[in-house]
């Protein structure tokens, strides 16, 4: 990303101490010019993000009593480019994470925050320039998988912690990389990307 282009993070949580305090940290980040927006309830968030997109959204899990992940997702589909990270600021269930695209703890030090941030903004880079081509996203990757394997949207959508709304636009987005349009076509990338063995879709051949 170029660290000219400011980078709006939108800090999601309650405590305004919590809340303060990681948006400065945000902000003393080097190489990021970040660009923090704080917000203390769901509503505003909601409000937010009907208005803009922004890069990463940092929500602790229990935002507003239980921040509803999948469903904030499904309601705000034209920002499916913004990435989700989790606060965690007391013990909850590893489940509840799998919604996130990565998360940290409010005990982690500005180092650890900033190897987040940067490995979600430049997932695939390496591959791209690798390839000259764009390449899948890891949920996209996961998504693929499951497709290939016979999987619905709703069996999709239920074993990654999404909507199915989500996983059709996850696909729409996978077409429009590989100008691939066909399960079959799929299938063979599938392999020859060593996302799937061939014996776990030989029935499905």
């Amino acid at each position: 990303m170029n660290t000219n282009t400011p980078l709006k993070i939108v800090v999601a949580e309650t405590s305004v101490i919590l809340r303060s305090g990681l948006a400065t940290v945000l902000k003393r980040i080097p190489n990021l010019n970040v660009q923090p927006v704080e917000v203390a309830s769901p509503e505003s968030l909601a409000h937010y993000m009907q208005m803009h997109v922004p890069d990463i959204v940092i929500a602790n899990p229990a935002f507003g009593g239980w921040f509803d992940l999948p469903a904030f997702k499904a309601a705000h589909e034209r920002a499916a480019a913004t990435k989700y990270i989790a606060l965690v600021s007391s013990v909850i269930d590893p489940n509840v994470l799998k919604a996130y695209d990565a998360h940290f703890s409010i005990c982690d030090d500005s180092d650890t925050i900033a190897g987040h941030i940067n490995r979600l903004l430049h997932t695939g880079e390496e591959e791209e320039e690798a390839n000259g081509q764009d390449v899948l996203s890891q949920r996209e990757k996961e998504i693929v998988t499951c497709v290939v394997k016979g999987m619905t949207n709703k069996a999709i959508a239920d074993l990654l912690y999404l909507s199915v709304h989500t996983v059709i636009t996850h696909r729409r987005n996978i077409a429009r990389k590989l100008q691939i349009h066909s399960p079959a076509g799929l299938t063979i990338y599938a392999i020859v990307n060593k996302l799937v063995a061939l014996e776990d879709i030989k029935e499905q051949l």
